[in-house]
C-alpha cells in the first residue's frame, strides 16, 4: 500500500508522501477453558474476538526504529537507535526498561529482535505505527495481538517465510525474553490461528493445534470485563507459575529423577515427558496429593534445588502455594478434554442436559484459579451473578480468564436470552462497583 489523497490522517501524519508500507493485523482471544494450564502443558480452548491490533511499517532511511502508538497519550513515540540496541535478550529488556516508552514499545522491539537473531536476517530501521483495538489490562491478549501483527508485518515486508507455529513461537520469546512477562505459548498461538465463530483447541506440549470446532448455532461465549487490569508479568501469575514448577520438580524427584537430570534432560525424556498436565487427577490422588506442601522458595531450594521451568524465578522469602498450583493443570487438563467432547456432541436435541455439565466445568476452573491464589473479588462477583441467574435465563457458565487477578470474566449462554441476560449481567455490575468504561467481548 502506499500513502495517498484517501489514506487516513494518521497514516499521512506518520509516513511520507509515496512511501510504500505494509499492513497487517490480528485479533485478541478470549479464553474459554484452559488459561494459565497452559505453562504446563494442558488443552485449552480459545476463542477470537473481533477487536484486533493494526501495525503499519515501511522503511526508514536512518538506522533506527521509529515507532509511533495511537493508544497512548503521552510518551507514544520513541526513536531506537539501532546501534545502542543490544542484541542480547537480556540486555535488551534492562537497556528498554531505562526508557520512558519502554513498557510498551518493548512489545515491538522484542519482535525486531527476535527477527533479527533467531532468522538471522539483517532488517535496518524502520517506520512503525500502532494502533490496537484490542483493550489493554483486559487479559485478552493484547500484548499478543500487537506481537504477532507486528512480526506479520516485518515478514510481509522483508520477505521472511514462517512455517507451522514458527511465527507465534518468536512471539512468545519476544513476550518473555524482551518485554520479561512469563506468558505460556497460548495467546501468540490464538492470535495467529484463531477464527471467527471457531474455537481453536491447542495442546500446549509446547504447541500442537488441533481442528477448529465452529460454535454451534445460539451457543455464545462472551466477555465481562472486571475492571481490574491484569498483568502477566505481574507478581502472582509468576509465583503461581514458578510453584507449579515446584511441583513438578518435586514429582519428578519422588520418581527417582536426579537434580542433575532434572535441567539437563530433555522434556519428553522426563516423567510425565515433563508436563503436569499428564499426570492423571486419579494418579495424583493416589501418588503425590500428601507429598505436595506450601513452603517458603529457601526450603524448596535446600530441599529440592531446582526447576525445569527456565522463566521460573523462586525467591527464597516468598511462600509459594506449591499444591493447589500443581493440581489446577493436571484436573484443567481434563476439564478442558470433557468440555470440548460434549461441545463436539451439542445438538437442538441434548443442549439441555450438556450445558450444565459444561457449565459446571468452568465453574470448577474459576474456583481452582481462586485456590491458586488468582481470584479477585469482582471476577468472583460477576461469576456469582451469572451463577445466579442461571440455565433458566440461559446462563449456563462462568470463568475467570486468561492469567487471573482480575480481567475479564467470560460466560457462555444460550439463545438471544441468555444474550439479553450476560448484558444486563454487565449493567448491573457497572451500576454495583461505579464504572463507566467497561468492555463487553461478543
Amino acid at each position: 500500500m502506499e500513502i495517498n489523497s484517501n489514506s487516513s490522517n494518521e497514516l499521512r501524519n506518520f509516513f511520507g508522501e509515496n512511501q510504500n508500507l505494509i499492513q497487517a493485523s490480528s485479533t485478541g482471544r478470549l479464553d474459554v477453558m484452559g488459561g494459565i494450564a497452559d505453562y504446563s502443558g494442558s488443552m485449552v480452548l480459545q476463542m477470537p474476538i473481533k477487536e484486533k491490533a493494526t501495525v503499519t511499517i515501511g522503511h526508514r532511511n536512518y538506522n533506527q526504529l521509529r515507532v509511533k502508538s495511537l493508544d497512548i497519550i503521552q510518551n507514544n513515540e520513541v526513536f531506537l537507535d539501532l546501534e545502542e540496541l543490544p542484541k542480547d535478550y537480556k540486555e535488551a529488556n534492562q537497556y528498554l526498561r531505562k526508557i520512558d516508552e519502554g513498557d510498551w514499545v518493548s512489545y515491538i522491539a522484542g519482535c525486531f529482535l527476535v527477527l533479527t537473531n533467531e532468522k538471522q536476517v539483517k532488517l535496518g530501521g524502520l517506520d512503525i505505527l500502532v494502533k490496537s483495538e484490542v483493550p489493554f489490562g483486559k487479559g485478552v491478549s493484547s500484548s499478543a495481538a500487537i506481537e504477532v501483527a507486528t512480526l506479520k508485518a516485518i515478514g510481509e515486508l522483508f520477505s521472511i517465510e514462517f512455517s507451522g507455529t514458527e511465527l507465534p513461537v518468536l512471539a512468545q520469546k519476544a513476550e518473555n525474553l524482551i518485554v520479561g512477562a512469563p506468558c505460556g505459548l497460548m495467546d501468540q498461538l490464538a492470535s495467529y490461528f484463531g477464527k471467527e465463530k471457531y474455537l481453536l483447541p491447542i495442546l500446549c506440549q509446547p504447541d500442537k493445534i488441533y481442528q477448529r470446532i465452529r460454535i454451534p448455532d445460539n451457543l455464545y461465549f462472551v466477555g465481562i470485563d472486571s475492571g481490574v487490569r491484569h498483568a502477566v508479568s505481574g507478581a502472582s501469575y509468576g509465583e503461581v507459575r514458578t510453584a507449579a514448577s515446584m511441583g513438578f520438580s518435586i514429582i519428578a524427584q519422588k520418581q527417582g529423577v536426579s537434580k542433575y537430570d532434572l535441567i539437563s534432560t530433555q522434556n519428553h525424556l522426563l516423567p510425565y515427558s515433563g508436563y503436569l498436565s499428564n499426570i492423571s487427577p486419579s494418579q495424583y490422588e493416589a501418588k503425590y496429593a500428601k507429598s505436595l506442601d506450601s513452603m517458603y522458595g529457601r526450603d524448596f531450594l535446600n530441599n529440592f534445588g531446582v526447576v525445569t521451568d527456565t522463566l521460573a524465578v523462586i525467591k527464597p522469602d516468598t511462600y509459594y502455594n506449591i499444591k493447589a498450583s500443581t493440581e489446577h493443570p493436571i484436573y484443567e487438563n481434563h476439564r478442558v478434554r470433557f468440555f470440548i467432547e460434549m461441545l463436539k456432541s451439542l445438538t437442538e436435541k441434548n443442549y439441555l442436559e450438556l450445558l450444565p455439565l459444561m457449565g459446571e466445568l468452568m465453574y470448577q476452573s474459576h474456583q481452582s484459579y481462586n485456590q491458586c491464589g488468582l481470584g479477585n473479588e469482582y471476577t468472583d462477583l460477576i461469576v456469582e451473578m451469572a451463577h445466579s441467574k442461571g440455565v433458566n435465563s440461559g446462563v449456563y457458565g462462568a470463568k475467570i480468564t486468561g492469567g487471573g487477578s482480575g480481567g475479564t470474566v467470560c460466560l457462555m449462554v444460550y439463545g438471544k436470552n441468555g444474550l439479553l441476560t450476560a448484558k444486563g449481567i454487565m449493567n448491573t455490575f457497572k451500576k454495583q462497583t461505579n464504572q463507566d468504561s467497561l468492555v463487553f467481548f461478543q
